[in-house]
């Protein structure tokens, strides 16, 4: 394995760990600095707002990368979510943590950038499997997370946030000192037309061949909302799950998601395709999602929690198709639309799956997941319009 494969890996599972070590976390800062009454309300328009500054302007960073090269808007983007962090540990007001959070969203390009180095510097055939062990060690990084959160909250309430900086700024250093560029060629002249958000947009959804990839893409991102959502709160209700059940559900379920994304994606695409893996991780999920609906007992949620995670093997194998479709001066571009893609559906899965799950939650609980099935069976008929020779090479 390369040195800028295993610097990108490392990337990717420290900005896991810095994510998930501060957001158990976020809800106690945000009380301590306003109302306590209200904190459900400002931390809900605190996600929002780094939702809608990533959808805005993801693109345009992924775009630029393309003129100017990974290496400086990775730089960029990681000195971005440091500051944010560092408001975090040091602000006395409400204000400041907005924006940071405003920062931190328009500066939200780093897994973008980190997944077109990767499109940069692996030959299509290994470009799956790859994007698997990309994940997967944000995965690792994300479980790794909380149980360094959980020991820095006991030195003060500051701490996390303080650690989740230095995590940044180690992230940080190691792209300054050791990732080299991946693109080789020289930058090109600024086209202003690239800062404006709506351009790679329009670009990408005018792209015929890429069209159906990136609204498969938005249908399992928001498949992927359901269980962020809804888990927690379902446990509880349906069979009453105390936090140390709940915690080894969602350790249980990180552990096997890396699994599954760093060793069966790649074994899977050689077998059966891009298309084929990704046929696969839509019925896993879906099969997942229909246990959780009818599941009568706390073996039934955990004997889910396989399938979902078998269920990831979908996402790097689109990736790996939707990178194929493009050439490489477009891939910052693209990776930056992906996440710009992956902010839409943070935003509206959580209204959509909450709202369907406090209506339906007195009479029947299950309504939601069946919710989820049903976006993964409007997913199929758009992935069997992929050509079966997709993904297939020698």
């Amino acid at each position: 394995m390369s040195r800028p494969l295993i610097v990108i890996y490392a990337i990717g599972a420290l900005d896991g760990m810095g994510i998930a070590l501060i957001f158990p976390m976020l809800p106690g800062l945000v009380r301590s600095l306003s109302d306590p009454q209200g904190v459900s309300e400002v931390f809900g328009a605190m996600l929002a707002l780094y939702a809608f500054m990533q959808f805005v302007f993801a693109p345009v960073l992924g775009a630029l990368s393309d003129r100017y090269g990974r290496r400086r808007i990775l730089l960029f983007s990681l000195a971005g979510s440091t500051i944010d962090y560092l408001i975090m540990a040091f602000t006395p007001y409400l204000w400041l943590l907005f924006v940071g959070r405003a920062i931190a969203g328009l500066t939200a390009a780093n897994m973008a950038v980190a997944a077109a180095y990767i499109a940069d510097i692996t030959p299509e055939a290994e470009r799956a499997r790859r994007f698997g062990m990309f994940t997967a060690c944000f995965s690792i990084g994300f479980v790794a997370g909380p149980v360094i959160g959980g020991a820095l909250s006991d030195i003060s309430l500051f701490a996390p946030f303080l650690g989740a900086a230095a995590l940044n700024f180690i992230n940080l250093s190691v792209a300054l000192f050791i990732l080299p560029e991946s693109l080789t060629a020289k930058s090109k002249p600024i086209d202003w037309r690239t800062l404006n958000p709506l351009m790679p947009l329009r670009w990408a959804l005018t792209f015929r061949p890429l069209v159906p990839l990136l609204a498969l893409f938005l249908l399992i991102s928001l498949v992927s909302q359901t269980y962020g959502t809804l888990w927690v709160l379902f446990v509880e209700d349906r069979f009453a799950w105390n936090a140390a059940e709940i915690g080894l559900s969602l350790t249980l379920y990180g552990a096997l998601v890396a699994l599954a994304q760093a060793c069966a994606t790649g074994p899977l695409t050689r077998r059966l395709g891009e298309r084929g893996a990704l046929l696969v991780g839509i019925a896993c999920d879906a099969s997942g999602l229909f246990v959780l609906a009818f599941a009568q007992a706390s073996w039934m949620a955990f004997a889910a929690i396989p399938l979902i995670a078998l269920g990831g093997v979908g996402q790097p194998a689109l990736r790996s198709l939707q990178s194929s479709a493009v050439d490489r001066e477009h891939q910052g571009e693209l990776q930056g639309v992906v996440a710009s893609f992956v902010s839409l559906a943070a935003f509206f899965g959580p209204l959509i799956f909450g709202g369907i799950y406090a209506l339906s939650q007195p009479e029947w609980s299950g309504l939601a997941w069946i919710a989820g099935a049903a976006i993964c069976a409007l997913a199929v008929p758009v992935a069997l319009t992929i050509p079966r020779s997709a993904g297939r090479r020698s």
